[in-house]
């Protein structure tokens, strides 16, 4: 089956009759509009993603798509050239990629930082690093050593935050052919070279998994080259002993139905995987991501085979279109969605505003492919250059971008002027956030009748939280005057159990236990279930639900609700949803509370414990 599939020798690569050029005896390069297909669906998939939908929370892994894709397509054309013209231009390839990425991106970089030069200059200045970085395609360590969270960050998002991706790429675009000419140089049968390369992805696959630390923000894991290459490997692997230019599609009939079929089913699982896989779930760090990377191998492998069916369906033209542009539409959707994005919503998504930025980024990626990317690709921006002002299409391609400029303004425009949030202690990544502690107990006789008119209500009841809880803090100890407070910036799940351990080593812990944490990450479920458990001669214990408008709100909550029904003595105190359309409470972030809103919240929590009948 394999043979009919594909001609080879080992020490040698033959072409077989079906993709070469009979007169001159090369082999020839074919387009494969089931690529572009693949590349729709990823791209689209990611865009799905960061519009938030809850039916493509795994959307990120559109990227690991394009990074195989990455690596077999690059793999693939050196091999071509190393085959057909005894030799390779290393300088050569590095122009071609330059030409090809770089003028769409510095395209769309200077669009954003004329936005921020018009309307916030000062977020322009924060963003400097980001802009440099990007440029000289280092961001995604720009990020990782200047703690800048992929998951876990506060504060207005950076437009620019998704390029990180085209560092790696274009990090594998300089190194991968002076390796890749080594390897063929050192092990010129395929099957060692291919051997070769998977024993490398295997060993980025397991850094990956070793550095991942369960429960904790996977920034470091998600961003580095080293723990994200083996996808890249994986797509480059399949091009040595895979090439498309040695593939028939002189096969068999049962040849061409395998090959479809173990396309549907891979595509298949593709959809179930973007639909299913949470950005936080462990496994996806030991062996998803990898899992991901085969899976998308073997639809390559079918999609670039002449005989496969499938390229009629991926390749039609809506799709096609898309998967033209894909790198464009990358380009331009994120800084499209956050330049168009309020900074505070409680309201349900505006599927309006998801229309207008999803409208806006397909006419600004047409624009980039059309008028920049592939003139220049082609070598022809000046001509075309003369033919945009000889047509007079140049003023309505200016209308066009003015129009859109309206429309993002629009489209994020609020009634009320952005409020500070005062000291702005969570509006930084985790790693960076502020470590001062509040811990304060009152008792009844500093909260007397003169306060309260009645006796201490508060005794036997402590809360633990992180700054939301600060924020609510004074009005909690008005209002239950005893109440042990114990709140700490940047507070995380994990640290939860220290904390009760230390009250109750110092007689502070009562009976009543409120735990308000979750809006600076995600935890790992088995971390609550076991602080849980080691409460249970504890009378009651109460989860508050998290309102925090980042990728982790969703999952938290979901846990919290999840775990909550596994304990008789917890209950759930549900602060999302009794937030919702109240962004009067809230300060610019969305997450830290105005003095109303922590009043708010102070007494929404009290009524909710009160009405519980174990109070």
């Amino acid at each position: 089956m394999k043979q009919d599939l594909l001609a080879y020798k080992d020490k040698e690569w033959t072409i077989v009759n079906g993709n070469r050029n009979l007169h001159l005896n090369q082999p020839i390069k074919r387009y494969m509009t089931g690529l572009d297909g693949l590349r729709a669906i990823s791209v689209l998939a990611v865009i799905a993603y960061h519009l938030h939908f809850r039916w493509a929370e795994g959307g990120l892994l559109g990227v690991e798509i394009f990074f195989v894709l990455s690596g077999y397509l690059i793999t693939d054309q050196i091999l071509f050239e190393w085959r057909t013209r005894s030799g390779f231009s290393i300088v050569q390839f590095w122009i071609r990629r330059m030409r090809r990425l770089l003028p769409a991106m510095i395209f769309m970089m200077t669009a954003v930082a004329l936005w921020f030069l018009i309307t916030d200059f000062s977020r322009l200045q924060e963003l400097r690093g980001n802009f440099v970085s990007s440029l000289f395609y280092v961001n995604n360590w720009y990020l990782i050593f200047h703690h800048v969270s992929y998951f876990e960050s506060f504060g207005p998002p950076s437009p620019i935050g998704h390029l990180w991706s085209l560092s790696i790429e274009e990090q594998f675009y300089v190194i991968w052919p002076l390796v890749l000419l080594i390897g063929l140089c050192l092990a010129p049968r395929r099957g060692r070279l291919m051997l070769y390369i998977l024993g490398c992805a295997a060993v980025s696959a397991i850094a990956m998994a070793v550095i991942y630390e369960p429960g904790t923000d996977p920034s470091r894991v998600y961003y580095g080259t080293d723990t994200r290459a083996f996808a890249i490997l994986i797509g480059a692997a399949l091009a040595v002993i895979w090439p498309s230019w040695r593939l028939s599609d002189n096969v068999s009939s049962s040849s061409r139905t395998m090959l479809d079929m173990t396309g549907v089913l891979g595509i298949v699982m593709l959809f179930i995987l973007i639909g299913q896989t949470n950005q936080f779930d462990d496994s996806l760090y030991r062996g998803g991501f990898l899992y991901l990377s085969l899976i998308t191998a073997v639809v390559i492998a079918v999609l670039v085979h002449p005989a496969n069916r499938l390229e009629r369906l991926l390749g039609c033209r809506p799709l096609s279109w898309i998967g033209k542009r894909s790198y464009s539409l990358y380009i331009w959707h994120y800084p499209v969605i956050i330049l168009s994005s309020p900074a505070v919503s409680t309201e349900d998504a505006s599927y309006m505003r998801i229309a207008l930025q999803v409208m806006v980024s397909f006419i600004m990626a047409g624009l980039s492919y059309r008028y920049i990317e592939e003139p220049i690709r082609r070598g022809t921006f000046g001509t075309s250059l003369k033919s945009l002002r000889r047509s007079g299409a140049g003023s309505q391609l200016g209308l066009v971008v003015i129009v859109i400029a309206i429309i993002l303004v629009l489209t994020s425009w609020k009634t009320d002027s952005p409020d500070p949030v005062p000291d702005a202690p969570a509006t930084v990544s985790r790693e960076s956030v502020q470590t001062e502690t509040l811990q304060s107990g009152c008792s009844a006789e500093n909260h007397s009748a003169e306060n309260t008119g009645h006796s201490a209500e508060g005794e036997g009841v402590t809360a633990i939280g992180d700054s939301v809880i600060l924020d609510a803090a004074p009005f909690l100890e008005k209002q239950l005057p005893g109440i042990i407070i114990d709140g700490k910036v940047g507070r995380q799940m994990s640290q939860a159990e220290d904390v009760l351990d230390g009250l109750r080593a110092q007689g502070k812990l009562g009976h009543k236990i409120i735990i308000e944490l979750g809006t600076n990450g995600v935890f790992n479920q088995s971390q609550l279930k076991s602080l849980l458990a080691s409460l249970q001669d504890s009378r009651h214990i109460y989860l508050i639900t998290t309102r925090v408008p980042r990728g982790w709100q969703n999952t938290v909550n979901d846990n919290l609700r999840e775990i909550a029904g596994e304990f008789q003595n917890v209950r759930l105190i549900d602060w999302y949803s009794a937030s919702e359309n109240r962004n009067d409470l809230f300060y610019d972030d969305g997450v830290h509370l105005k003095p109303e809103g922590a009043q708010y919240y102070a007494s929404f929590l009290i009524d909710a414990i009160k009405q519980d009948k174990t109070y």
